[in-house]
């Protein structure tokens, strides 16, 4: 990916991974558009990186999207870049018997899932013919070896990662590239100890910081791979499909 001179949307900009890429974007002197639900979290995220702008979406709303869409495009039609990055992760435990959180249910799969395919959707149009046309799908390095504590996150990450296959190969001699970035366990505001009871699960991996995972992601977005795997998520892909997979598995949810 070409990292200088474009002009980037990112989606869930307001914290951790999204706001991370957004300044790392900004202080190489792109153009750096980030959205969010959290207008006063993003007026001042924007008042602290001069120069970048942001609007405001929801990306579980596909009226918010299209709007934000046609915004984009009248005030900013050399838009070349687009991260998809908006996401939610909750605990589900289905051998408790409670009823199930319908309400977390739709919303992790409006954002995770439905997000992502409509933001790509409506914001093809403005990136095809465009130099270096980019489309950036974040994943996760638990789409190839979940962890039960979070299986709708987990499944709608693997959901991720077979829609940005087919998408690059639809989008083949299109001209837009279709990058999956894997991120690792990443200490920031989407993860956290809350979220796995306060204790690590065995054989799950520490957090990597968020200021390494910027680094070395802006690192390797630089190269030309389809895959950016970051940290410890390199494990996780290269298990997927074999038997060290399962043991992986069993480690992390024993």
């Amino acid at each position: 990916m070409k990292m200088q001179s474009n002009t980037v949307l990112i989606t869930g900009g307001t914290s951790g991974i999204g706001r991370g890429l957004a300044e790392a974007f900004h202080k190489l002197g792109n153009q750096v558009i980030i959205s969010g639900r959290r207008e006063e979290k993003l007026r001042q995220i924007c008042s602290a990186n001069s120069g970048m702008r942001y609007f405001v979406l929801d990306v579980t709303d596909p009226n918010s999207i299209r709007h934000v869409a046609a915004q984009t495009a009248r005030e900013f039609p050399q838009l070349n870049a687009v991260f998809s990055n908006a996401g939610i992760q909750n605990r589900e435990d289905f051998s408790s018997g409670r009823p199930l959180d319908e309400k977390g249910l739709l919303e992790e799969i409006n954002t995770n899932i439905l997000g992502v395919v409509r933001v790509s959707s409506e914001f093809m149009p403005q990136l095809a013919g465009k130099p270096n046309a980019t489309l950036v799908n974040v994943s996760s390095g638990l789409a190839f070896v979940p962890l039960s504590f979070f299986p709708i996150y987990c499944a709608t990450k693997a959901f991720v990662h077979s829609f940005s296959l087919s998408l690059r190969h639809q989008l083949k001699g299109k001209g837009i590239k279709v990058v999956e970035l894997v991120p690792p366990y990443v200490a920031a505001e989407l993860g956290g100890l809350g979220k796995t009871g306060g204790a690590h699960p065995p054989g799950a991996p520490q957090p990597m910081p968020l200021v390494s995972f910027i680094a070395d992601t802006m690192k390797e977005l630089a190269g030309d791979d389809d895959e950016v795997i970051i940290g410890g998520a390199k494990g996780f892909a290269s298990a997927a499909g074999l038997e060290d997979a399962k043991k992986i598995f069993a480690g992390m949810n024993h």
